[in-house]
């Protein structure tokens, strides 16, 4: 199926887009993702401001919060899985960044302070 244009009605040969996290952009790199008593590692296929897509040999389990570590980050961030694709040989999963408020910039542009 494909994506509708952005003003036409949801019929059944339109399927919704869903793009609240931003732009997207498409990226390879290995990632790191920890919870309590489970760690597994994977590779990113994009990123955007809200969170990202990434393909994980070991399963993750959907609403749980993960500590994330993309390529060379200085620090993990934190972010739950919002989705997730069984496949052959492993498991694409979407992951939502838990620090980040809706998906727009505020309108002054400014960023909210970040906690510690």
């Amino acid at each position: 199926m494909k994506s509708r244009p952005f003003n036409a009605p949801a019929t059944p040969q339109w399927t919704p887009r869903r793009s609240a996290g931003g732009a997207r952009k498409e990226a390879t790199e290995r990632v790191s993702l920890k919870a309590p008593g489970f760690e597994t590692t994977g590779w990113t296929l994009n990123v955007s401001r809200g969170g990202l897509r990434a393909i994980v040999e070991e399963r993750l389990t959907l609403g749980v919060e993960y500590e994330i570590t993309v390529g060379d980050a200085p620090a993990p961030r934190r972010a739950v899985l919002v989705w997730s694709q069984e496949q052959a040989d492993g498991q694409i999963v979407g992951l939502k960044y838990t620090d980040v408020d809706g998906s727009l910039p505020p309108p002054d542009g400014s960023a909210p302070p970040r906690e510690e």
